[in-house]
């Protein structure tokens, strides 16, 4: 990100620029920061912007052969192609000797490194990796948008809004917005205003339901699982997400006890580092042969729910009751 930042302070930029990564929101950023810097507003002649599989290829490569109309460059924007990930050899081959006064910005999810026109692109212009981000660089983010705002919160506050609504920057970026409207009278940011305006997503909302059977509080569990009910959430697929967080403790107890720290342990099991230090603290609650008979019994449940043999409502209940019941 440092030598794309310099790109776009010095005005001197590459002529191919791959965006990839996990963070959506950095991407369309970038994306947008670069398009706003290489050509001017409005002009539509000289943009071209392709979306998605099946982008016929010859048609990119004949519109970047032709000269820009009245301005510096013609810019083609590309996103969500799979090209990076399905071999395409033609638009590899051409990437080695595209014309100087045309310019390329790729926005891809997922790449593959040994392919031909990754090779390429790297070879002609930059290649920006955009991945979820550490808990230390959310934090600032947000506290220099809140500052920007010209408000004022505590580090303490900013961790409540993680925990509350993720790790996503993009649904952090919507969630900002709402709270700086609800608080357009205030100067100071405090924990009651987040919990009034802002959403809990529903993974830490599971996260929240597995720490209460964790701590074998059985009544904030259950109430937990109802508001979700009445938020419409199936059943099964609040069953789904137990499970999934309780097979990522058990991945994650696993990894702690063969030694691996808190970053492997997050790269292995695909975590954010943030969360894959929540999961740590709360792995630490469970015997790994509790884990493994939870899970089991989330399957057993769910096999009696499609058979017909127990409503699913009350499956998912009498799976949270039995977890967060006192131990014998």
């Amino acid at each position: 990100m440092k030598s794309l930042n310099e790109d776009l302070k010095t005005g001197q930029f590459k002529q191919i620029y791959l965006l990839y990564g996990e963070e959506s929101y950095l991407k369309k950023q970038y994306k947008d920061k670069l398009t706003k810097a290489m050509i001017p507003e409005g002009d539509t002649m000289n943009y071209a912007y392709y979306e998605g599989k099946g982008i016929n290829v010859k048609e990119v490569i004949d519109l970047s052969e032709t000269m820009p109309f009245f301005g510096e460059r013609r810019l083609i924007v590309i996103e969500n192609s799979g090209f990076f990930k399905n071999a395409s050899p033609e638009l590899a081959e051409y990437m080695k000797d595209i014309p100087e006064t045309t310019n390329f910005i790729f926005v891809e999810s997922e790449i593959d490194k040994r392919g031909k026109l990754y090779k390429a692109v790297k070879d002609r212009g930059r290649v920006v990796e955009l991945s979820k981000q550490d808990e230390h660089t959310l934090l600032r983010w947000i506290l220099g948008n809140i500052k920007k705002e010209g408000k004022k919160t505590t580090e303490s506050t900013v961790r409540y809004l993680l925990s509350k609504c993720g790790t996503d920057m993009e649904n952090l970026q919507k969630e900002m917005e709402k709270l700086f409207c609800y608080t357009l009278e205030k100067d100071v940011i405090e924990i009651a205003d987040i919990e009034e305006i802002c959403t809990t997503q529903i993974t830490n909302q599971i996260f929240e339901m597995v720490s209460a059977v964790a701590e074998k509080k059985q009544k904030k569990a259950l109430d937990l699982y109802y508001d979700l009910l009445a938020l419409k959430e199936p059943p099964m697929r609040i069953l789904y997400l137990l499970s999934r967080q309780f097979r990522l403790l058990m991945e994650v107890k696993g990894l702690a006890e063969n030694g691996y720290g808190k970053k492997d342990i997050a790269a292995t099991a695909g975590l954010h580092p943030y969360v894959a230090g929540k999961y740590i603290e709360q792995a630490k609650a469970f015997r790994m042969k509790e884990l493994r008979g939870i899970l089991e019994e989330s399957v057993e449940i769910e096999e009696r729910v499609k058979t017909g043999l127990l409503g699913d409502v009350l499956g998912v209940e009498l799976f949270i009751v039995k977890y967060s019941a006192d131990r014998l």
